[in-house]
């Protein structure tokens, strides 16, 4: 009798055992992978960033950090700030190109334009003041032309950093910041999916809006010529990062000039149709 109750006594004891065991073992959830969002340079063009976010944004792809260079890098601001694609549209239709481009006399020391319509636009359309207190953490990218390297903005005041990722040389006064002199971070290409990666990221969607080159009518401008050719080498650049993105978006900017704000609603279009093309691709890989 004994025996049997000390077996019965023993076999509850595992069960309870194992129930209880059971019980403190729950399945874990898969990590939810964190997603980059690259945005690139060229000028007016960047309304197609726009587009592309409105899709992703849409089809409920995370956004989980940004990093702008040049354009993109106050496009990648103005999102950052709400983290409403509807919003964002809204503001940027109603940029002119008189608050990017503050042109002046020309002033060899200096450049073609001022820089203070741009800091005034953002104290005007971003609420939020410093980089660290973005809704979604944004990156800058900046070149220090006395050694060549890339400056990378995360805290501070956004429209300082913005201010001197757009800062073409030649077009704009190169920005000064502590012991250096910062010139667009275009400089050493459109995009930098390499500071995605070193902010932890594990997809990184790019968004390439170089135009496709073509023969000039007539003996263009000066502007036209530096832009064109910080162009064209950016987007070199961008050509021999391509391995670097696990996504590459290329709206079809046309022939839409680096200068040309009156065809922001055609970007935005271009934006999106192009987003469409891979996002089943990018939900796949992001679920």
């Amino acid at each position: 009798m004994f025996n049997t109750c000390q077996k019965s006594l023993t076999i509850s004891c595992l069960l309870l055992a194992m129930l209880f065991s059971g019980c403190a073992i729950t399945p874990k959830k898969p990590e939810l992978k964190k997603v980059a969002l690259v945005l690139g340079g060229g000028g007016a063009r960047g309304f197609a960033h726009v587009g592309v976010i409105r899709e992703l944004e849409s089809a409920g792809i995370p956004i989980d950090m940004i990093v702008g260079v040049s354009v993109g890098s106050l496009i990648g601001a103005l999102y950052a700030d709400t983290k409403d694609s509807f919003k964002l549209e809204w503001k940027s239709f109603k940029i002119q190109k008189k608050e990017i481009f503050d042109f002046k006399v020309f002033n060899i020391a200096e450049g073609l334009a001022k820089g203070a319509a741009i800091k005034k636009y953002i104290d005007e359309n971003i609420e939020t003041r410093f980089l660290e207190d973005l809704k979604i953490p944004l990156a800058v990218v900046a070149v220090d032309i006395n050694t060549g390297e890339p400056v990378i903005f995360q805290t501070g005041r956004i429209r300082d950093a913005v201010r001197a990722s757009i800062s073409v040389p030649g077009v704009f006064a190169p920005v000064i910041h502590e012991d250096k002199i910062l010139v667009d971070g275009g400089v050493l290409g459109n995009l930098a999916p390499q500071v995605a990666r070193e902010m932890g990221a594990d997809i990184i969607i790019g968004v390439n809006i170089a135009k496709p080159r073509r023969s000039f009518t007539s003996t263009p401008n000066a502007l036209t010529v530096i832009l064109e050719s910080i162009d064209i080498m950016g987007g070199e650049i961008v050509r021999l990062k391509e391995q670097e993105f696990d996504f590459l978006i290329r709206p079809d900017v046309g022939d839409i000039g680096i200068t040309d704000f009156t065809r922001k609603k055609e970007l935005i279009e271009a934006g999106r149709q192009a987003t469409k093309q891979i996002l089943s691709q990018i939900k796949h890989a992001t679920q």
